[in-house]
C-alpha cells in the first residue's frame, strides 16, 4: 500500500490564531502516526505561484491521511486557521 503525503502551501495573514492551529494540528498529526518531512524551511520557487510556508507530512496510506483531515480533532484545529491565512492543501498518494 503506498504512503500518502499531505502537502500544504500557506500564506499566514494573522499569526496568533495560526499559531493555535499549528499547535493543535501538530498534536493531531502525531496522534495519527504522521511524520513531518518538511515544515516552513527555505524554499526556492522555480515556476508558478509560491507561498512562504510549505509543509509536507507523510502518512502510512491515503486512508490514514484522509482520516486525519476529517477527524474532529483536526477540524477543531482547522477552525483557528480559517481567516488566519490563505492555504492550499492536498493529499497525494505516493508511488509504490
Amino acid at each position: 500500500m503506498p504512503k500518502a503525503y499531505w502537502i500544504a502551501h500557506v500564506t499566514v495573514t494573522d499569526p496568533d490564531p495560526y499559531a493555535l492551529y499549528a499547535k493543535g494540528a501538530t498534536e493531531v498529526f502525531a496522534a495519527h502516526g504522521a511524520r513531518v518531512l518538511a515544515r516552513g524551511g527555505r524554499i526556492e520557487a522555480l515556476e508558478g505561484d509560491s507561498r512562504p510556508r510549505n509543509v509536507v507530512i507523510e502518512f502510512d496510506s491515503m486512508d490514514a491521511a484522509l482520516a486525519c483531515y476529517h477527524s474532529p480533532e483536526y477540524q477543531a484545529a482547522r477552525a483557528h486557521r480559517i481567516g488566519a491565512g490563505d492555504a492550499q492543501i492536498m493529499i497525494l498518494e505516493g508511488s509504490d
